[in-house]
């Protein structure tokens, strides 16, 4: 128990916030909490930040808000995978929506996106606008995909019907009439279908062309904020604005010929490219086989194979052979049509990598977060909404750096802690051992800093004067004990002064306690621990 104490107070002390009682508050608890809008940008590659101009999203989101770099987003790299993680928290094997186009053996179904209405699609997860009207709110969706299937018999309260040619402002002014009409209206999704349009078309590398249609994308943007200012919603909700993936760029001479390798009557493919789903229709081990050696530029898997950091194995939608093709290269069949750009591709490659930007009263100012994973997007949600979330596969404490009311500590300085401390404890009760059993000796080097305290004071725990008052003290005989020597270690009655790298350790044996401290040599932090 004493051990789980100081585990407990260290946490907190850095940051972690991992004993901290949340109180789970409900959404029937928080009505009066601020709405929540979460936006999508098909295929907005995150280094597009760095090539192009983006005034609106620097003024009222980078400068005025939060902006995480870069996103790792689920294999595979598509629309309908992400979106769906985005909404859940869960790896597409965990939710099912493998692909734009799938294959379901077992029922002989098959999806994609001209035909995804059937709810027995989306109901292996629940999305968070279905959780969060089954917790007392109204939710409001413009074309995000699976708002208007009733998963697990609910649509979103307000929705459109996919139709593209339903204008970024009409989807806008959709939102904004729900949102100031109905209070109890918490959380709304908006979806667009640029850049990836046009990264498809023109390829990302195509800069005269993707500059035009990103400066509109910037455009649209600013219109969302002064939607927003005009309805009174700007700066009395929080506003996510992300994608799904990103894009790279493809040619006709990096083409992977299937027919080439096999002959189509021996197999059928429910997607193909860059990630293709094989299904052998002859013998599955010469299938295997001869796709495995087909082409440099592509690794052929066998659904039992496929590598863990995909997470993309564990469903019997994923098809017996996956095959997946390097960086830019296209894998075709004689009638395939070649795009300038696409993805799809590897999660773990730069170009695949969405980002997130975010406003509002629950985000900090102009803070910047290198890199996040697209599962922790869900559960950051549910925190700003109050909600139960359901069980994910992300993290809120990746994301909690990003809100005002968070305390962060960075990674590197919470292991040195950790790791320090550990340290510690594994010696003092040798070293307390030992100074306990040395033979007593009227010459003691260290007398000079000896604390005039007595063992049989009352424990420190719960008395914060008592502990700041010790502290104090401890802290200013630890650093002139330091500045005057130079052994590293330091060891006196019943006190210790440790000092490791870029962090002062000290330790007080009292009756029945070890009061443990840490802190930095310059002062800026320090951190007090019980066991």
């Amino acid at each position: 128990m004493l051990v789980g104490l100081f585990l407990c107070v260290l946490a907190v002390e850095v940051g972690l916030g991992v004993c901290e009682d949340t109180g789970n508050m409900t959404a029937l608890q928080n009505t009066s909490g601020p709405p929540l809008l979460l936006v999508s940008f098909d295929g907005f590659r995150a280094d597009y930040l760095k090539k192009f101009n983006f005034p609106n999203l620097q003024k009222f989101f980078f400068s005025d808000g939060v902006v995480v770099e870069q996103l790792t987003n689920v294999f595979v790299t598509k629309t309908f995978p992400n979106h769906y993680s985005i909404v859940t928290g869960l790896y597409a094997e965990s939710h099912g929506m493998l692909a734009s186009t799938m294959y379901d053996p077992v029922t002989k179904k098959n999806f994609s996106i001209a035909n995804d209405s059937d709810p027995f699609w989306w109901n292996e997860a629940t999305p968070i606008w279905v959780s969060a009207q089954k917790q007392g709110y109204k939710t409001a969706a413009a074309m995000w995909p699976g708002t208007d299937v009733p998963i697990h018999n609910m649509t979103s309260t307000y929705y459109l019907r996919y139709d593209s040619k339903v204008t970024f402002q009409e989807r806008v002014g959709n939102l904004t009439k729900r949102l100031t009409e109905d209070e109890t209206v918490k959380f709304a999704v908006l979806y667009w279908e640029e850049p990836d349009h046009a990264g498809h078309l023109y390829g990302p590398d195509n800069t005269t062309e993707m500059g035009k249609v990103l400066k509109d994308v910037d455009n649209l943007i600013g219109f969302l904020v002064d939607k927003l200012n005009q309805s009174g919603l700007w700066g009395k909700m929080n506003v996510i604005i992300t994608s799904d993936h990103g894009m790279t760029q493809c040619s006709k001479d990096r083409l992977i010929h299937l027919d080439k390798c096999i002959d189509s009557a021996n197999y059928t493919s429910v997607y193909l490219t860059p990630v293709a789903a094989i299904i052998p229709l002859t013998n599955a081990t010469q299938v295997y086989n001869a796709l495995k050696d087909c082409h440099p530029n592509m690794k052929a898997y066998l659904q039992a194979e496929i590598p863990d950091r995909f997470h993309y194995r564990d469903n019997e939608r994923i098809q017996p052979i996956i095959l997946v093709a390097d960086e830019g290269w296209t894998i075709v069949q004689e009638e395939s049509h070649l795009r300038l750009g696409d993805h799809g591709y590897d999660n773990a490659l730069p170009s695949m990598h969405p980002f997130l930007t975010a406003h509002g009263p629950a985000f900090k100012k102009g803070y910047r977060m290198s890199s996040l994973n697209i599962v922790d997007i869900y559960p950051l949600m549910c925190h700003l909404l109050h909600m139960e979330k359901m069980p994910n596969n992300g993290s809120f404490y990746n994301s909690h750096c990003l809100l005002v009311d968070e305390r962060c500590t960075d990674l590197p300085e919470v292991i040195g802690i950790v790791i320090g401390v550990l340290m510690v404890l594994t010696t003092l009760t040798g070293l307390f051992v030992l100074m306990k059993n040395r033979t007593p000796s009227s010459s003691r080097p260290f007398a000079r800093l000896e604390l005039q305290d007595d063992d049989d004071d009352d424990p420190l725990l719960g008395d914060s004067s008592k502990i700041l008052q010790w502290t104090s003290r401890w802290n200013q005989i630890c650093i002139t004990f330091l500045a005057d020597e130079t052994d590293r270690i330091a060891l006196w009655g019943k006190n210790c002064c440790w000092l490791l790298g870029s962090y002062l350790f000290f330790a007080k044996e009292t009756r029945s306690w070890i009061v443990l401290g840490a802190m930095k040599k310059n002062l800026t932090k320090s951190y007090l621990f019980f066991i």
